[in-house]
């Protein structure tokens, strides 16, 4: 009895072979896919809680409280946090953070506890001074970093806008260099009859204060008042300073003592 012809599997040309790998992939991805739409939240993923917006010249007390409220905590337990944590500052912070807190929106979730939160401000202050040349800037200044981030924490503090920011920086250079008391209601210098920064920073300086306190415009300003708002005036003879300081307070007056 002859035998029956063998049946011969068919062969799959090249184009075959290819459309035969890419459906068995489709149907893989498929059902992964189901796999994910199906399965219930694990919670490996944190919710997200919007973001915390430090504006620039806020002291630590007040990025504290802020903090405390974007996360839902009770008050004082940010303050507690950056007691109770090591955040990347200079040796001369003695562990103090004001003016390391750099202003920016920081995301949150429910993953960010206050010491992550504070940490990452401290490590974006860090990274953020580094591009605006905090080291070699100080150097060439004769001043420590940590001194310059002081000076721009009173230039953030005392300029009336952002186009001032190099006055001011040069009015308190040139004061530091004539060795006179900074007379700045921002600090306590005057009060103490201190010549130097051998103070710490007053708040928490941006970007733009740093850069102004690093390379101020020249010029041989010593005094400054701003008489109304968006006018500040700049003056190196005291007789002229003097005669704006009495706009100011005629201002000040008119406008019941506001």
């Amino acid at each position: 009895m002859p035998h029956a012809p063998r049946r011969r599997s068919p062969r799959l040309t090249g184009r075959g072979r290819l459309a035969l790998l890419t459906a068995g992939l489709l149907a893989a991805v498929a059902v992964a896919a189901a796999v994910v739409l199906l399965r219930p939240d694990d919670g490996e993923t944190p919710r997200d809680l919007g973001s915390l917006t430090v504006p620039e010249g806020r002291r630590a007390t007040q990025v504290y409280t802020l903090a405390d409220q974007a996360l839902g905590l009770e008050a004082g337990t940010t303050r507690q946090a950056a007691k109770d944590t090591r955040l990347a500052l200079p040796a001369a912070a003695d562990g103090n953070p004001e003016g390391y807190l750099f202003p920016a929106t920081y995301p949150l979730d429910e993953s960010t506890t206050p010491a992550t939160l504070l940490a990452f401000m401290a490590d974006t202050a860090d990274e953020r001074f580094r591009q605006a040349g905090l080291d070699a800037g100080a150097r060439r200044l004769g001043l420590s970093a940590y001194e310059a981030v002081t000076l721009a924490s009173i230039v953030q503090a005392e300029a009336d806008t952002p186009a001032d920011m190099g006055k001011v920086a040069r009015v308190i250079h040139n004061r530091l260099d004539q060795d006179r008391a900074l007379e700045m209601d921002s600090t306590l210098n005057y009060a103490l009859g201190r010549t130097s920064l051998d103070t710490t920073p007053i708040g928490n300086p941006g970007e733009q204060a740093l850069r102004a306190a690093l390379d101020p415009p020249a010029g041989d300003w010593l005094y400054f008042v701003t008489v109304r708002p968006g006018d500040t005036r700049f003056s190196e003879d005291y007789a002229e300073h003097r005669s704006h300081v009495e706009e100011f307070n005629r201002e000040r007056a008119a406008g019941g003592g506001d």
